[in-house]
């Protein structure tokens, strides 16, 4: 039977259809796609230089400083990285900017530049170290016009940060100026320093309206059952010799004895690493952790300076001067750890942990963080599952070493837990629909009471 002159051309359709589905198989990508490669975005670059970070700021602030300053730049650099990295991808909000980068520019560069471009403006002292690291990241990324791209856009967007940060009140002279009265702190022993940076309480906050937007109520009334419950507290299970301790409550103790800062830079390449975050999401926890983390040192060093309360060491070998009569003066009292050169309330570390758990459950939609987070006190690492372990763990650990009173250690966890709500809720969103992962669990974090 004769084909029809419609047929025949329906027919040679389909092969030419068939023939053009084979050529594609075989020849791969068009030559247009292959003219213009993936743009250069390994997330590991972001991880390399928050060591270099880490390292450069350890190497100019010293690696055992007792202060928050290490927080804030840190806090600026991962800002810098992720507005340079998201104003390429558009995956998330950038940080108070508006500016865009080609999309065929390469964020791996553009990251790496950002880094480099912050930490050489703060610590022009780290050059030659800074510009070797440089030089070899750029060498990882393929030359080309991505490249170029990439390294213009991380420039702006590290210039963009250090604009925002110019009269921020960094370095201010800022003073503790209270005579000492009971309840009223004072240089402490061994080194009786005195009060460290007070102007971080006085900084102009990343993300927060003004340092004092979370502060807290006042420490307890010296008179109180419940101040008379943390000096008592502190006084059996904080002490250097003849505590009440277990092996297990010294080890806590000992574990966040150190610099919380490094903990969480680690705890974070670990986390992104082993989840295959890409580059904006790494970048989002880079920043949304570390921008929480200065606020929170803002705002508790915003109360340490409003309240001046003493630490647990005057109040032990002081205690016959509070008028309280169920506290009693022990004056060979020592703690565990040497006291930071700084007030009780709040406690730095419980509000930076408060605020960076918070920022994380945040990220993942869950309280389950699968952490791993070293110390280089212990020299060991512990696994933490769970958002309230980490909170409840880190707030024992300052009672147990004797230099917090429970009080500003709970309220710290708490108005850090404020302040990572605010961070999700105001900044790092993303630019497409949220998925769950964008909602902010809602469970409280921060254990109260004593611990059993």
């Amino acid at each position: 039977m004769e084909i029809s002159r419609s047929g025949r051309r329906a027919a040679l359709g389909a092969v030419t259809a068939l023939l053009l589905l084979v050529i594609t198989a075989v020849a791969g990508p068009t030559a247009t796609a292959e003219s213009h490669p993936q743009p250069a975005a390994d997330p590991a670059a972001i991880r390399d230089w928050n060591v270099i970070a880490t390292d450069t700021i350890s190497a100019n602030l010293g690696p055992t400083r007792p202060s928050g300053q290490v927080v804030i730049w840190h806090g600026f650099v991962s800002a810098a990285v992720y507005n340079a990295v998201v104003g390429i991808q558009r995956t998330y909000a950038p940080y108070k900017w508006r500016a865009r980068g080609p999309s065929t520019a390469s964020p791996e560069a553009a990251a790496v530049t950002a880094a480099h471009r912050v930490l050489l403006t703060y610590f022009p002292a780290s050059q030659a170290p800074l510009d070797a690291a440089y030089a070899d990241s750029l060498a990882k990324i393929p030359d080309g016009r991505a490249k170029r791209q990439g390294v213009a856009f991380g420039e702006r967007a590290a210039d963009h940060l250090i604009e925002l940060r110019e009269d921020d009140g960094r370095f201010a002279p800022v003073e503790f100026t209270a005579e000492p009265a009971p309840g009223v702190w004072r240089p402490t022993p061994p080194a009786h320093l005195p009060f460290i940076d007070p102007w971080l309480g006085k900084l102009r906050p990343l993300l927060l309206t003004s340092p004092s937007q979370f502060r807290p109520g006042g420490p307890p009334a010296l008179s109180s059952a419940r101040y008379a419950r943390d000096v008592n507290e502190v006084k059996t299970m904080g002490a250097r010799t003849g505590s009440a301790r277990t092996a297990q409550q010294t080890e806590t103790a000992l574990f966040f004895g150190g610099n919380l800062a490094m903990q969480f830079q680690s705890a974070f390449r670990d986390y992104s690493a082993r989840h295959h975050l890409d580059i904006a999401d790494t970048a989002r926890m880079f920043a949304a952790g570390n921008a929480s983390a200065t606020d929170a040192v803002v705002t508790a060093w915003d109360a340490k300076l409003h309240y001046g309360f003493w630490r647990p060491i005057t109040a032990i070998q002081l205690a016959d001067t509070d008028g309280n009569p169920a506290t009693d003066a022990d004056p060979p009292w020592q703690p565990l750890l040497v006291t930071p050169p700084h007030p009780d309330y709040l406690s730095g570390h419980t509000t930076v942990a408060g605020a960076v758990i918070r920022t994380l459950t945040g990220l993942l939609g869950t309280t389950h963080l699968d952490l791993n987070v070293p110390s280089e006190i212990t020299g060991t690492t512990r696994h933490y599952a769970e958002a309230g372990q980490f909170n409840e763990d880190m707030i024992n650990a300052r009672v147990w070493a004797g230099i917090h009173f429970r009080t500003a250690d709970v309220v710290g966890c708490r108005a850090g837990t404020r302040i990572g709500v605010w961070a999700l809720t105001h900044y790092f969103q993303p630019l497409r629909p949220a998925g769950p992962h964008a909602v902010p669990p809602a469970q409280q974090m921060c254990p109260h009471g004593s611990a059993s």
